[in-house]
């Protein structure tokens, strides 16, 4: 009799099905070892797809730095699969599959407890919720954005949209997957990654999505520590850290997370604050270090984000580093280093003379130059003196090569 208050069985949403001759992925842009799994799963019978941002670059015409997989493969079956396979994970088993350093991770679709017609319209997947393995379909709309959420099918080379991700790329949109509102108190983490992905690709965060993160963004503080330390870091990655820290401050959330450094950005002009002109610089730098594959230390990137400040308040490099180390609690090592360049910037404005000339030989003196070289450039001034740091360091190095190669001649 209370058969009308039930909710009416949704029709499954039929994806939008993009055929290999109508998008421009090519299997000689996806790395060799993840084809390895995508074929050898699909040869057992197995539903095997490419997932998430993987996809997402290839079709934006960019290499993806990690290419993960999605099938319906449980975990085990997946480890029956490959030797070189080892299960992770408590809430939710993954499987990696090691191919040397390398990890191509795994993933049996996954589900939420609702049906998909409200996972449409709800789009929960909270930190703490029951996820259990699903299809295709559910596992797309589970997902935290629209661009995020698009599969390749090794099969006939299609991709395959549940969520409007397509559409979304063209429109070069951040948009939530289901309501912003439910899905940023779900997980708040989820405000820091839509601004990551729009400085990282250039994409405007769309209208809803980005009122939903000025409502919300206080409740970025329910989110786990570590959690929000490793975000932000990941906001200085390929080098979009000015664009990405804007946002942070415009939309509120650097009041919530690094609340000194935000009233010292609203008192030193705001948007023209001297705080862009070095994130600026350490774009450039961390874009030509991208270029050589090496990696930028978050202590400079954490020395740069507060030179500003620090310039500000001469003689206390401590004091300032100890705000982002109080709210963030962010690793000692990462403090210590980022107060070493912040200090060193008065020492390396002099020229190299005799009792200053031992810290070339600090462990740290490579990051020291590199954080100088980005202070002086936002701030115009001259490199002559960093140039004779520099050629005293090279020569130092040279120095120490022939003489570990005398005393190595010597003992033999």
């Amino acid at each position: 009799m209370f058969g009308f208050f039930r909710r009416k069985k949704q029709k499954q949403a039929q994806p939008v099905i993009c055929a290999r001759a109508d998008h421009c992925i090519s299997r000689k842009n996806i790395d060799p070892d993840a084809l390895k799994v995508l074929y050898r799963l699909s040869s057992l019978g197995y539903v095997a797809y490419l997932v998430g941002g993987g996809v997402r670059d290839l079709l934006l015409g960019r290499q993806p730095k990690d290419f993960d997989v999605g099938t319906s493969a449980k975990p085990n079956e997946v480890k029956r699969a490959f030797r070189n396979c080892f299960l992770i994970g408590r809430r939710f088993r993954l499987a990696h599959v090691r191919f040397g350093e390398k990890v191509i991770e795994t993933a049996t679709f996954r589900q939420n407890s609702q049906t998909v017609g409200e996972i449409i319209e709800h789009a929960a997947e909270g930190p703490h919720e029951d996820n259990t393995f699903g299809t295709p379909e559910t596992d797309a709309y589970r997902r935290d954005f629209t661009v995020n959420g698009l599969f390749y099918n090794i099969k006939d080379f299609s991709v395959i949209d549940y969520v409007g991700g397509l559409e979304d790329l063209k429109k070069r949109l951040i948009r939530s997957i289901g309501d912003p509102m439910i899905r940023f108190r779900e997980d708040p983490v989820r405000m820091m990654r839509a601004i990551k992905f729009s400085a990282r690709l250039d994409f405007a965060i769309e209208r809803k999505t980005e009122k939903a993160i000025r409502a919300l963004h206080s409740c970025i503080l329910t989110a786990s520590m570590p959690r929000l330390c490793e975000e932000l870091f990941r906001l200085f990655t390929y080098g979009a850290s000015e664009k990405a820290f804007r946002m942070l401050w415009e939309f509120g959330l650097m009041g919530d997370l690094l609340p000194d450094l935000a009233k010292f950005i609203d008192s030193d002009g705001g948007g023209r604050s001297a705080t862009w002109k070095y994130l600026a610089v350490l774009d450039r730098y961390e874009r030509a270090m991208h270029e050589r594959n090496l990696e930028v230390s978050n202590g400079l990137r954490a020395a740069v984000l507060y030179a500003a400040m620090a310039k500000s308040r001469p003689g206390r490099s401590r004091e300032v580093m100890g705000t982002m180390l109080a709210s963030l609690k962010v690793p000692k090592a990462t403090y210590f280093l980022s107060t070493l360049l912040l200090d060193s910037v008065k020492r390396l404005s002099q020229p190299p003379q005799r009792g200053r000339r031992r810290f070339v030989h600090n462990r740290d003196f490579a990051d020291a130059l590199d954080f100088n070289r980005i202070v002086a450039r936002a701030e115009g001034r001259s490199e002559e003196t960093l140039d004779a740091w520099d050629a005293l360091s090279r020569k130092t190095f040279n120095e120490q090569g022939d003489k570990n190669d005398r005393d190595r001649k010597q003992r033999t």
